[in-house]
């Protein structure tokens, strides 16, 4: 089926990104996996190329795409063409969660304080919920912040933070009242107290560092509490849905360009004297997974293109994520099947592809939340 999301315009936009690929991506990939960590650089690449703060008003120096996620998608479809998985999530961090709370929530002064460095990528964000003992459930954070002169104590732990070691700015979700109402307080990176922990190893995503980070009576001050005091709950409710969404969409453009690879691997490889793509089982395996696959993507253009209506409710979003981080497992799983032991070999992408979209289905809140946001939804109609 003929897809109607994008205008001439993103497919210029598009012709931008691949060149910032091309230059500042593809050759540094390797090494970025070895080294586990994206280094700066391509930051200020991305910054000067204007592929990050899509989301951020021209006045910061940003293109004003706040509504208008094809931009952004079209980010993650042409990192995701390269296999540069580590990389997309954490510019996905930046522009579809960070860079939104702070233009959703954030003072005049805060944004412009902070935004022209993030959107330069200068400065690099980060959202620090999970802790040791919390994951999902927002309501169990023990992080606190405690009222002082001019500010708050922050104390506590947080782990699996993506951009953990690099991040200049991180938004800590904290209780900050008697009653166990949670704020979102602005960490800086020299702030005193302020420690990150190891960097943390993973079975996927291994270029993007992910890290414990550690709170020790860090002087918060007025100036940096994102929103309104102890509303934070309800704050990071509002904009999960964003997060999700790009989660979903991430999903459906690794899972095509697996299968694409995938198609021509059949195609060369031969086994008993003939294509594997000649075997009835590999052209049903491989219709199964295109149908899925565009399935999926129709889904997730429908789910862009309510978002940019301010129409994606929280139950769509969760359902996007939900079947297109599920997709992109089973196809992925599928086309390694395909590869034979070719395929559990790193120098082969699908290898990689395999590790890196098993998080999928955990982060941005698990799959069985998701299940239980639809689940409530659909017990509530009655």
């Amino acid at each position: 089926m003929k897809r109607n999301l994008y205008t001439d315009d993103h497919e210029q936009f598009r012709d931008v990104v691949r060149t910032f690929v091309a230059r500042s991506v593809v050759d540094n990939l390797d090494r970025w996996e070895s080294e586990r960590l994206i280094d700066r650089e391509v930051w200020r690449a991305a910054g000067k190329q204007g592929v990050i703060g899509l989301s951020a008003p021209a006045e910061y120096g940003g293109a004003g795409q706040h509504h208008d996620y094809r931009y952004r998608n079209i980010v993650l479809e042409e990192l995701a063409r390269v296999h540069a998985t580590s990389l997309a999530s954490s510019f996905s961090l930046q522009d579809d969660i960070t860079i939104p709370y702070l233009l959703t929530l954030g003072s005049a002064e805060q944004r412009a304080r902070w935004l022209p460095a993030m959107v330069a990528g200068e400065l690099i964000g980060a959202i620090a919920m999970t802790e040791p003992g919390t994951g999902s459930d927002l309501r169990g954070i023990r992080t606190t912040g405690r009222r002082v002169d001019g500010g708050w104590l922050v104390n506590g732990a947080k782990t699996f933070i993506t951009s953990g070691i690099n991040a200049d700015l991180v938004i800590v979700v904290a209780r900050t009242d008697d009653s166990g109402g949670l704020s979102l307080l602005v960490v800086e990176r020299d702030m005193a107290g302020f420690s990150r922990g190891r960097k943390l190893a993973k079975i996927g995503l291994h270029a993007q560092d992910t890290a414990e980070l550690f709170f020790a009576d860090v002087f918060v001050p007025d100036a940096n509490v994102l929103g309104e005091l102890g509303g934070g709950l309800r704050q990071l409710v509002g904009l999960l849905p964003l997060e999700r969404l790009s989660i979903a969409a991430h999903a459906v453009a690794v899972a095509d360009v697996v299968l694409t690879d995938t198609l021509t691997y059949v195609d060369e490889r031969h086994a008993f004297g003939q294509p594997i793509a000649d075997f009835q089982n590999t052209r049903f395996e491989l219709a199964a997974m295109a149908t899925e696959v565009d399935v999926a993507r129709a889904f997730v253009d429908k789910a862009i293109l309510a978002h940019g209506d301010g129409d994606l409710t929280v139950v769509d979003a969760a359902k996007a994520k939900l079947f297109a981080s599920e997709m992109q497992n089973r196809v992925i799983d599928r086309c390694l099947q395909l590869h034979g032991g070719y395929g559990y070999m790193l120098e082969y992408p699908v290898a990689r592809a395999f590790s890196d979209a098993r998080v999928q289905r955990i982060f941005g809140g698990t799959n069985e939340i998701m299940k239980e946001i639809i689940g409530r939804d659909l017990v509530g109609r009655r």
